[in-house]
């Protein structure tokens, strides 16, 4: 079992990922009318070549080579969760789809109960339900729901997408062997097969200007980049329960980010969901804050950390 102390840094490189992926609508927003799947692609292939070149620079490109199971589950588990959100996202209310979709924290924290060494308390599950309650929140606005029998395809799609990732961050953990750079070749892989599907689905709309360009080269760097890599290592070796509780602060952060830059305003439903998010962060990530809790649980359990 790893050292706490090696836990609580890889739980925090992880969460640097959320950081990241909270500026996703700041500079989606700003790369113009480039439709979803040739964003993808571009992003990721540009964040996996740059990944690439880095591996050889150091002479670690041998780490590319890996199982053909694991390269098809990094693939398709990035992939997958890209194609059912966009998807989704067509298919269905906006609104709607990506409430669903913003399951996926809750359900890391739940599947997370499955694997070894790892269990579910309440306060893991306290914590993940009040950030979803926060994240409702914010994408609703405060109003309700009306799911549309018509739609049905969009929902169950937002659904898969949520099952996608969730499964690929959970599944990640079996795979601790796996070096985190094979992740370059996993970036590779869906930056084709969302090439595949930008021609299958969509009408080419490229990046107008350098504004838009550099808005497509930030998304490759972080939130389409290098948030993949620090994910895979914080769910790994950290603490998966609070990294899926810390998700829900993506869509908070990221609305911050909006009003900041003149895209909203800050209102009442925002602070509740400040509120929502941040206590429901601290209260899943207990054991990281009060670590003797985490002791005598180890001392009950009688292994060692």
């Amino acid at each position: 079992m790893s050292s706490p102390a090696s836990r609580l840094r890889a739980t925090m490189i992880g969460l640097t990922a959320v950081l990241m992926w909270s500026t996703l609508g700041l500079f989606g927003a700003a790369s113009g009318e480039v439709p979803p799947f040739l964003l993808n692609a571009l992003c990721f292939g540009i964040s996996g070549i740059a990944a690439t070149v880095w591996l050889a620079a150091r002479g670690r490109l041998s780490l590319l080579r890996q199982p053909p199971r694991v390269l098809a589950f990094g693939i398709l588990g990035l992939f997958g969760f890209h194609f059912f959100y966009f998807t989704a996202i067509r298919n269905a209310p906006p609104v709607d789809a990506n409430l669903i979709n913003y399951t996926w924290p809750l359900l890391i924290v739940v599947f997370s109960a499955f694997l070894p060494g790892e269990r579910l308390k309440a306060h893991h599950v306290v914590g993940t339900l009040l950030g979803l309650a926060g994240a409702a929140l914010l994408v609703t606005r405060g109003t309700g729901l009306q799911l549309d029998p018509q739609q049905v395809p969009g929902y169950l799609a937002a659904c898969a997408s949520a099952l996608f990732w969730s499964s690929y961050s959970v599944l990640s953990r079996r795979l601790g062997a796996v070096p985190t750079e094979a992740v370059a070749g996993f970036c590779l892989g869906t930056s084709l097969l969302s090439l595949a599907a930008h021609f299958a689905f969509e009408t080419t709309v490229w990046p107008q200007g350098a504004g838009e360009w550099g808005a497509v080269l930030a998304l490759a760097a972080f939130p389409v980049g290098l948030a993949f890599f620090v994910w895979d290592h914080g769910v790994k070796r950290g603490d998966i329960q609070v990294l899926g509780a810390g998700a829900y602060a993506a869509p908070l952060l990221s609305t911050l980010l909006l009003i900041v830059f003149g895209f909203g305003d800050f209102t009442l439903v925002v602070a509740i969901a400040c509120g929502l998010v941040t206590v429901g962060a601290f209260i899943a990530a207990r054991d990281m804050f009060f670590p003797g809790s985490t002791k005598r649980r180890l001392a009950e359990d009688g292994t060692s950390p």
